[in-house]
């Protein structure tokens, strides 16, 4: 393991209302060996050099101590949101766990997104937290067959592991969603593979799913992306479907897009499962929103 230096971990958000709610950014590990063929993190623009190389931050927790110390306002702190949280070496490593054990102990909550199994590791920990503040769990799942994800998503639990992490999440009373994102244009974009994620969602008892019907590629990423592609599905052409519908655009929406949110929106709704922004955030905090009561005298 690679230790790299850092003078501060959590840091402030820009716009905590869009994006879940999260108040704070907190990232651990740089790089990320999950080894997903669409990883936007890969990106350029990021500058991680050697992607796929796990490194850590030098005196992490000492650093995310005094950080939260620091704070003078509590708030959600997220993570999981340029590298996972929970790769391989975070199961010897624990640094994870212990730097929301920092959070429990300095009165933050914590939002996490993994496709790792091991995050049920630490149901303890969130519980505790969930006793004064928010906690959010959300589990990135794009496709419900383990053969399609084994391609896409090599490194990872497969989806099977992850819809039965859910399932022990949600029984342990954790506010926990799946991440519907990115929907690989051509490959992940049909109302087969929507439907079976939703009514397997439904079966765990899944509060939330936040979807997006398409993709980004940018950069590096794309070439990263479309050597892959030709890799894992030699002689689909689906290369050539991309640069023929997408060019150099930046932003991939699926040209099903319309069709599958209006099915993903109305199955959704059939099973009162959240899945707009305004709503996921609403549900996941309400607990912990103090009302001041006008005495009549």
């Amino acid at each position: 393991m690679e230790y790299i230096p850092a003078k501060t971990i959590v840091t402030k958000t820009k716009a905590p209302a869009k994006w879940f709610g999260i108040d704070y950014n907190m990232n651990i590990y740089k790089g990320c060996c999950h080894g997903c063929i669409y990883c936007d993190s890969r990106s350029e623009c990021y500058g991680v050099d050697d992607f796929d190389k796990v490194r850590v931050k030098e005196n992490v927790l000492r650093i995310i101590r005094d950080d939260l110390r620091r704070k003078t306002r509590s708030g959600v702190v997220g993570t999981g949101a340029m590298s996972d949280p929970y790769n391989p070496f975070e199961r010897e490593l624990e640094l994870s766990r212990h730097a929301l054990e920092l959070c429990d102990a300095f009165g933050f909550g914590a939002a996490i997104a993994t496709k790792s199994s091991l995050l049920s590791r630490d149901i303890d920990i969130l519980q505790s937290i969930a006793e004064h503040s928010p906690v959010l769990l959300k589990i990135t799942i794009t496709t419900a067959r383990d053969d399609l994800a084994e391609k896409i998503e090599p490194n990872v639990s497969r989806p099977t592991e992850r819809f039965e992490m859910i399932e022990k999440l949600a029984r342990a009373g954790l506010y926990t969603g799946i991440l519907l994102m990115p929907v690989l244009p051509f490959i992940e974009d049909n109302r087969e593979n929507i439907g079976e994620i939703i009514r397997k969602a439904e079966d765990t008892g899944v509060k939330f799913i936040y979807p997006a019907f398409g993709m980004t590629l940018r950069g590096n990423q794309r070439a990263w992306y479309f050597q892959k592609l030709n890799e894992q599905f030699p002689g689909e052409g689906l290369v050539a479907a991309y640069r023929k519908r997408y060019g150099e655009y930046y932003e991939c929406t699926s040209p099903q897009a319309r069709k599958l949110w209006e099915y993903f929106s109305e199955e959704c709704q059939k099973r009162q499962i959240v899945y707009r922004m305004e709503d996921i955030i609403s549900q996941y905090k309400r607990p912990y929103k103090v009302t001041q009561i006008t005495l009549p005298f």
